[in-house]
Protein backbone atom coordinates (compact mmCIF):
# COMPACT_ATOMS: atom_id res chain seq x y z
CA UNK A 1 0.00 0.00 0.00
CA UNK A 2 3.09 2.17 0.91
CA UNK A 3 4.60 1.81 -2.49
CA UNK A 4 1.33 2.39 -3.85
CA UNK A 5 0.74 5.61 -2.26
CA UNK A 6 4.63 7.09 -2.81
CA UNK A 7 3.86 6.41 -6.66
CA UNK A 8 0.69 8.18 -6.75
CA UNK A 9 2.46 10.96 -4.86
CA UNK A 10 5.20 10.70 -7.44
CA UNK A 11 3.08 11.01 -10.47
CA UNK A 12 1.10 13.99 -9.36
CA UNK A 13 3.99 15.77 -8.19
CA UNK A 14 5.65 15.18 -11.47
CA UNK A 15 2.46 16.46 -13.68
CA UNK A 16 1.33 18.96 -11.17
CA UNK A 17 -2.07 18.25 -11.12
CA UNK A 18 -4.15 17.28 -7.72
CA UNK A 19 -4.62 13.36 -7.10
CA UNK A 20 -7.65 12.32 -8.17
CA UNK A 21 -8.96 10.62 -5.09
CA UNK A 22 -12.78 9.08 -4.97
CA UNK A 23 -15.11 11.26 -2.89
CA UNK A 24 -16.01 8.72 -0.02
CA UNK A 25 -11.83 7.68 -0.26
CA UNK A 26 -10.46 8.30 3.12
CA UNK A 27 -6.70 8.41 3.75
CA UNK A 28 -5.10 7.86 7.22
CA UNK A 29 -3.10 10.43 8.86
CA UNK A 30 -2.05 12.29 12.34
CA UNK A 31 -3.02 16.03 10.88
CA UNK A 32 -7.08 15.82 10.11
CA UNK A 33 -8.76 18.28 11.77
CA UNK A 34 -8.57 22.31 12.15
CA UNK A 35 -5.11 24.42 11.39
CA UNK A 36 -5.17 28.31 12.82
CA UNK A 37 -2.72 31.09 12.46
CA UNK A 38 -2.03 32.41 15.91
CA UNK A 39 -4.30 36.02 15.38
CA UNK A 40 -6.94 33.00 14.27
CA UNK A 41 -7.31 35.14 10.61
CA UNK A 42 -6.27 31.97 8.31
CA UNK A 43 -7.91 28.73 9.16
CA UNK A 44 -6.96 25.47 7.69
CA UNK A 45 -9.69 22.70 7.95
CA UNK A 46 -8.19 19.43 6.60
CA UNK A 47 -11.18 16.61 6.09
CA UNK A 48 -9.88 13.02 6.19
CA UNK A 49 -11.41 12.71 2.47
CA UNK A 50 -8.01 14.70 1.52
CA UNK A 51 -10.10 18.33 0.73
CA UNK A 52 -9.21 20.86 2.73
CA UNK A 53 -10.99 24.41 3.17
CA UNK A 54 -9.50 27.43 3.86
CA UNK A 55 -10.85 30.40 5.77
CA UNK A 56 -9.74 33.87 5.56
CA UNK A 57 -11.33 36.90 7.94
CA UNK A 58 -14.47 36.54 7.74
CA UNK A 59 -14.25 34.41 4.68
CA UNK A 60 -15.03 31.17 5.52
CA UNK A 61 -14.78 29.50 2.35
CA UNK A 62 -11.92 31.56 0.89
CA UNK A 63 -9.95 28.31 -0.76
CA UNK A 64 -11.52 25.06 -0.69
CA UNK A 65 -9.33 21.73 -2.76
CA UNK A 66 -7.46 18.62 -2.29
CA UNK A 67 -4.36 17.82 -0.68
CA UNK A 68 -2.11 15.22 0.24
CA UNK A 69 0.16 14.41 3.26
CA UNK A 70 3.32 12.61 2.46
CA UNK A 71 5.04 11.90 5.89
CA UNK A 72 5.43 15.68 7.45
CA UNK A 73 4.66 17.00 4.48
CA UNK A 74 1.35 18.53 2.46
CA UNK A 75 0.84 19.44 -0.98
CA UNK A 76 -2.23 21.02 -1.87
CA UNK A 77 -4.17 21.32 -5.30
CA UNK A 78 -6.34 24.49 -4.75
CA UNK A 79 -9.54 24.29 -7.28
CA UNK A 80 -9.03 27.04 -9.02
CA UNK A 81 -5.39 25.29 -9.98
CA UNK A 82 -3.02 27.39 -7.37
CA UNK A 83 -0.75 25.03 -5.91
CA UNK A 84 0.86 25.20 -2.80
CA UNK A 85 3.14 22.73 0.16
CA UNK A 86 3.93 22.88 3.95
CA UNK A 87 4.91 20.78 6.72
CA UNK A 88 4.45 19.44 9.90
CA UNK A 89 7.40 20.46 12.34
CA UNK A 90 6.84 19.58 16.04
CA UNK A 91 2.92 19.65 15.71
CA UNK A 92 3.05 23.00 14.28
CA UNK A 93 2.45 23.71 10.24
CA UNK A 94 4.54 25.92 8.30
CA UNK A 95 2.66 26.83 5.12
CA UNK A 96 3.20 29.96 2.66
CA UNK A 97 5.19 32.17 5.13
CA UNK A 98 2.52 31.02 7.53
CA UNK A 99 2.22 29.21 10.79
CA UNK A 100 -0.64 27.23 12.36
CA UNK A 101 -1.35 25.17 15.15
CA UNK A 102 -3.92 22.74 15.96
CA UNK A 103 -7.04 23.50 17.26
Amino acid sequence: MQNLLSALVAAALATQSPLEVEPNMQISHPYVGLWVTEDGRVRHELLPNNRYVEARGTRERAYEGRYLVTGTHIDYWDDTGFTAEGDFINGVLYHGGMILYRR
